[in-house]
Formats: C-alpha cells, structure tokens, sequence
C-alpha cells in the first residue's frame, strides 16, 4: 500500500512537471509574404532550418504565402497614391494570407511573432516610391492591429541593386530609400540587403545560390529581433 502511494505522488509529480512543461514551451511564429521574390524562396533550404536550429526546445511555424507582379496596396488596405483616392480592391491578398495563418495557428498564442516581407519591386515600376514608407508601416501597423499584438516585429528585404539610379523602374532608389527608413523608425523592424543575390547578369530575380541566402539573411535578422 506504502509502495502504491508512494508511485501514485510520483507519478502525479511527473505528470505535473511534464504538463507545465509543455505549457511553458515557446512558440514562435514566422509570416512571409510579398512579390516574386518571395515568391521564389524555398523556406525549407535556409530559413526554416536556420530559426529552428537557433530556437531549439521550443516550436516554430512558418507560414509563407506570396504572389508574383504584385503592389503592396493588394495587402495594405489603407493604401492611396499621392493626391489621389484609394482604389476598390486593396488588401485582397492580405486576407488571405491571414486565413491561412489562422488556418494552421488556430487557437495556440505564439511567443514571439515575425513578419518577414520581400516586395517593392512593382510599386517602384508603378512610381509609388513617395507613398511607400507609409504604406510599408502602414502594413506592418495593420497586421499588429488585427493580431492584436503590438510586439509583432517586421523584417523587409530591401530591393536590389537592380534598377538602381532608376534607370529601369523610375521610383527604384525611392522605394529602396522608404524600406531603410521604415526599419530605421521602429526597434522592432530590421531590412536586409539583397544587392549581391541577384547573380552576374544582376536580374530582377534573384539566382538559385541567391535564393538560399536571402532566406539565411532573413533567418538571421528575424531572430534578432525575436531574442530582443
């Protein structure tokens, strides 16, 4: 009987370290999204090996949803030209970025989440450039607002080096200048440089080895920011 009730408390000891455990576990949560080059990132080479190698014992979900040729008024709703209106259909693609973060979060609370974002490139073609840093903080605004987490921290991929002196895409150095400024403002932005990523030929796209360490560079940056 002595030696029942001494197995039962320990079983019961066990269980309620292992409970609290498991309650205690971090979760951090990574939400990519943006253009083509985005787009082109393989999250499973380098990013995802990366954060979850660097935040071992705890559970990591990454999340990537993107969509080629596209302008950042498709996920920020608030989103107007200058001295002009705001047009019918913005935040489309953000919807359903969130439906599928809420698809596979579903109930649980991360600890820290990410937003990780690549896109730029259509909006400094469209020669949005002098709208874009409140567009680009704008977005990052909306996305805390909705998860109703102010401590969301943002890392942006910085356009290449590709049109630079806009000599291709008109607003190219403007667009590039408002992704500095946005993470320059706020301690829980960061931006990368992509300019050596776009191979020999200095693409739009960026090459296969390129591809692998734009998701190094942005693995690093996030968690930065998450172990701030």
């Amino acid at each position: 009987m002595i030696r029942l009730t001494i197995f039962a408390a320990l079983f019961a000891l066990t269980f309620s370290l292992t409970s609290r455990d498991v309650a205690a576990k971090d979760l951090h949560l990574f939400i990519l999204s943006g253009q083509s080059n985005m787009a082109g990132l393989n999250p499973n080479i380098s990013f995802t090996p990366t954060v979850t190698k660097a935040l071992a014992g705890a559970d990591v979900i990454v999340i990537k949803d993107a969509a080629s040729g596209q302008p950042i008024r498709r996920w920020y709703k608030k989103w107007a030209p200058e001295g002009g209106k705001t047009p019918k259909r913005t935040g489309d693609l953000y919807d359903r970025l969130m439906k599928k973060v809420a698809a596979v979060v579903g109930d649980k609370k991360p600890t820290t989440i990410t937003f990780v974002w690549m896109q730029g490139e259509r909006d400094a073609n469209e020669r949005h450039g002098g709208v874009y840093a409140a567009s680009m903080a704008g977005l990052i605004g909306q996305l805390r607002a909705d998860l109703k987490r102010p401590d969301v921290n943002a890392v942006i991929g910085r356009l290449s080096d590709f049109s630079n002196g806009n000599k291709r895409y008109k607003h190219w150095d403007e667009v590039r200048a408002a992704q500095v400024k946005v993470a320059e403002n706020d301690p829980r932005v960061s931006w990368v440089d992509t300019d050596d990523l776009n191979g020999k030929k200095n693409d739009l796209h960026y090459d296969k080895p390129g591809y692998k360490e734009l998701g190094s560079r942005f693995a690093k940056s996030a968690l930065k920011l998450v172990k701030k």
